[in-house]
């Protein structure tokens, strides 16, 4: 029977909750909300978990392997639920249904009779029909058991395999590598996260991920599980190849955990799930189904956000609200190893008619496409590999169905590209859906606002907003940003989450007190364990001051790709090697060694127009033998892949020229030689020409040098690239003393007050006062700190070293460039073909084709040998 009785006026209801997940735990959460709200109905409410824990974010579970405790993942707390008359039963797997007597059993044989239930049961991780998959270390990733069992196994082996490389998977990847196994991602389809990416950006998230250590293998069907050669397992493939592992991970995608209702007649999918309707109702009037067990127009959603609206749908409609579920976004915004994946709705273009703009840039190694209806009017889908900062803007374009500027590329081109107005909070309406987790409109914001929520920790606190999944952490300190200077408030503008300080006061913290690891400035001055926002800018920082080697074990887990690699990685996984050439002066002899390095590890050779002789192609595990050789011929490392000085560029002046009228070749190579070590919030660049003539090009870098009659006019603050801006002529007739003083001045006053990846144009454009003020700093000494920053940028000039030199004479270091840990093999899907004489990429199609034809001759070889 029902236990639904009245007393006076008011009617009690009693709701059984099975299941204490993510969207269980935010069900609750609302009838907490309804209960404080509603006084003619009051709630009794049971909450069943089979877990011997409360609810606790899964989207971040990857966190545990990274130093995060299961207490720190936690979403609730029993204090919480007992504060709220909440009655909670842990380890409580509910095994029958009895729709008749309305009450449910648990397997220790507990009973509990129900008004309303709600199946909040979630997912359970698919694992392949594979022989051999249900051995020892053969693991799931799901739960926070699952983390430990992950971890235990860890402990015992070196090689690790998630089977998988979808979202999922890749966030298991992610814990194998915090968990230190050399970690290897098998995937069946042809390209990692296909349904949320398309091809290009498929490409370049599988070059990005290798590049962190992880290797891809897709297209790939695993036959067999069975005993391996050097490793516990050996992985055997369809194809006939194998891979040895330790350890298994399946991640292979989810299957609603439906086994329940189905054994107890509610109506079940074709293939799978609980059917529901608008409200979440099963087929059942008293039952309900939301999250991932749930069936919803033949659609599972195995996002969170989509399981937060059925939560506050199915507990509207318990107490007689009007809140219907209608679908939901499955847009997502993460971030993968360090490896930033945007997607919103039709990624894959596949509505009819749909037409699309995509800007790539591989040096950058970013990827961007926008797909718009036949009209080019709206925003349909789009697609971000490298860089989401277009994301949160694309999504409200797509969200509220905002017409696209007349040139819809420009969302997606670099700033000053493509001239499109600007979509700032305020030009957000009020009912832009901000925080699709909890449904958060711009509206909720404001009004939270209005009520004396100041900063965004009191917004999120009082709306819930970036909670969820934290995609909308951006736009949300944005929209708060500008309520609150509308209002008048002053705006901190701390640099993340973790430290409630600027860049610029960040870099006083670590100078003044004398800090010299990330640990220690987190535990004198921030709060968490970092994240993708804070950790490079500190890096940057205390190489800025300590100029200490960034691959030391303190500081090399705070380098992004390039760094971690010393070299920029292309397209396909390889990395670039640029040695040092100052001033764009060699010799003829170093000339032969790097055409001997070219020619001996047959890489595609190029000279810049900074100068300086590239080297493309190199495999990860020949940097350091590459590197030697050159350091042995007495090259440098040109440090283009780091925020930092690049070149200086030069013409051959009066040495050469008859219109030259100072040594510009003598001076570019002086100012590269002092200024080569420096790391700043972004890279630098020279030049020095040796007249008017300009042929150095030095009034478009961020510091130019040209040469008169009376000695060097000196320039700042230009930049080429997409927007490029004319530096601003700063002094004249400088003598080499002070030239060498006034730019020690600049370059370190920069890297002292910058804000994080700010080229010196825009930094200088945002001070108050500009040039003029700059002026005063640097010439007129108006704060007085000139023989300060004169002292600090000669103590980068002392302590430099060459980071490929430390580098290769460090055994520790020199095996961060080892392909794999139990192999000296190179990465077999690196393929390239020849064109003009020298190597390139093979594109997918010419990989095919050199697999195939292998295979062709490996079969006509067996043939002979027969």
């Amino acid at each position: 029977m029902s236990s639904s009785v009245n007393i006076g006026s008011a009617q009690k209801m009693r709701i059984v909750v099975v299941g204490n997940g993510m969207v269980g735990h935010h069900f609750v959460d609302q009838l907490i909300q309804e209960n404080a709200a509603d006084n003619d109905t009051q709630l009794e409410v049971v909450v069943l978990s089979a877990e011997p824990r409360l609810a606790y974010d899964r989207v971040h579970l990857s966190e545990y392997f990274s130093g995060k405790t299961a207490d720190e993942l936690a979403l609730t707390t029993p204090e919480y639920y007992q504060e709220h008359n909440i009655q909670f039963e842990l380890s409580a797997k509910v095994v029958n249904i009895n729709k008749l007597a309305k009450s449910v059993t648990t397997e220790s044989g507990d009973v509990f009779e129900y008004d309303k239930l709600v199946l909040s049961t979630g997912s359970y991780p698919f694992v392949p029909p594979i022989p051999g998959n249900d051995q020892p270390h053969c693991l799931v990733y799901r739960t926070i058991e699952d983390l430990e069992d992950i971890s235990a196994s860890a402990a015992v082996s070196k090689v690790g395999v998630v089977v998988g490389g979808g979202l999922l998977g890749l966030e298991a990847a992610n814990a194998l590598k915090e968990a230190g196994l050399q970690t290897h991602v098998v995937e069946f389809a042809p390209q990692l996260m296909a349904v949320q990416v398309d091809g290009g950006g498929g490409r370049l998230l599988r070059s990005k991920i290798e590049a962190l250590g992880v290797q891809v293998h897709t297209q790939k069907a695993t036959q067999s599980i069975e005993a391996g050669d050097t490793c516990r397992y050996k992985m055997c493939f369809a194809d006939g190849e194998v891979l040895e592992t330790d350890m298994i991970l399946f991640s292979a995608g989810i299957r609603p955990s439906d086994a329940l209702a189905r054994e107890f007649d509610l109506e079940i999918g074709e293939r799978g799930g609980i059917v529901i309707d608008d409200q979440c109702l099963t087929s059942d009037k008293d039952i309900y189904a939301i999250g991932e067990c749930a069936l919803w127009n033949n659609f599972i959603y195995g996002l969170v956000a989509p399981g937060y609206t059925m939560a506050r749908a199915a507990a509207s409609h318990i107490v007689g609200g009007d809140l219907t579920f209608q679908g939901a976004d499955m847009s997502t915004k993460l971030k993968l190893m360090g490896v930033e994946v945007g997607s919103i709705g039709d990624a894959h273009a596949r509505t009819e008619g749909a037409l699309c703009y995509t800007y790539e840039n591989q040096p950058e190694e970013v990827y961007k496409k926008i797909v718009v209806d036949a009209e080019g009017k709206k925003l349909l889908g789009s697609v971000l590999i490298g860089d989401t900062s277009d994301y949160d803007t694309l999504l409200q374009y797509a969200l509220n169905d905002i017409e696209l500027p007349e040139k819809p590329e420009s969302l997606i081109l670099p700033a000053g590209a493509g001239d499109a107005p600007g979509l700032g909070a305020d030009a957000l309406p009020d009912t832009a859906t901000i925080c699709s987790c909890h449904n958060v409109s711009k509206g909720d914001i404001i009004e939270a606002v209005d009520q004396g929520a100041c900063d965004v920790g009191s917004v999120k606190g009082c709306t819930k907003a970036a909670t969820g999944c934290g995609g909308c952490a951006a736009l949300l300190k944005s929209v708060v940003d500008s309520e609150l200077e509308k209002r008048g408030v002053e705006v901190k503008k701390d640099i993340c989450e973790h430290f409630a300080y600027s860049r610029q006061e960040l870099f006083h913290l670590v100078k003044v007190g004398s800090i010299k690891s990330f640990d220690e400035l987190v535990e004198k001055h921030g709060q968490g364990l970092g994240c993708e926002i804070c950790k490079p800018a500190v890096g940057s920082i205390m190489a800025s001051v300590w100029n200490d080697f960034i691959l030391k074990p303190d500081h090399v887990s705070l380098q992004d790709t390039n760094d971690t690699y010393l070299g920029n990685m292309q397209k396909d996984g390889t990395y670039s090697i640029i040695p040092r050439i100052p001033g764009g002066e060699i010799t003829p002899e170093k000339l032969i060694v790097i055409g001997e390095v070219g020619r001996d590890y047959k890489l595609y050779t190029k000279i810049t127009g900074g100068q300086r002789i590239d080297l493309f192609g190199a495999k990860v595990e020949q940097l350091p033998e590459i590197w030697e050789k050159l350091i042995n011929a007495g090259f440098e490392t040109g440090h283009a892949y780091a925020k930092s000085l690049r070149t200086v560029k030069s013409c051959v002046g009066s040495t050469w020229c008859r219109y030259g009228v100072q040594d510009s070749v003598g001076q570019a190579i002086d100012l590269e030689n002092r200024y080569k070590g420096l790391r700043a919030p972004h890279k630098i660049k020279f030049a020095v020409s040796g007249c008017t003539r300009e042929c150095a090009e030095a009034q478009s870098k961020d510091i130019g040098v040209i040469a008169t009659e009376n000695g060097w006019n000196l320039y700042v603050c230009g930049n080429g690239g997409m927007k490029p801006r004319h530096a601003d002529l700063f002094a004249t007739d400088l003598d080499d003393e002070t030239l060498v003083k006034y730019i020690d001045r600049v370059l370190m006053f920069y890297v002292r007050t910058a804000d994080r990846l700010q080229r010196t144009s825009v930094w200088m454009e945002n001070l108050e006062g500009g040039l003029e003020y700059l002026k005063q700093v640097v010439i007129e000494d108006s704060l007085g700190l000139g023989e300060e920053l004169e002292a600090q940028m000669q103590n980068v000039v002392d302590t430099y070293q060459c980071e490929w030199k430390t580098a290769i004479e460090n055994e520790q270091s020199r095996k961060r460039f080892r392909r794999f840990v139990n192999s000296d093999k190179s990465d077999l899907n690196i393929v390239f073909v020849e064109e003009r004489d020298q190597i390139r990429p093979a594109t997918e199609e010419e990989k095919k084709k050199l697999q195939a034809q292998s295979i062709e001759d490996a079969d006509q070889l067996a043939t002979e040998v027969v």
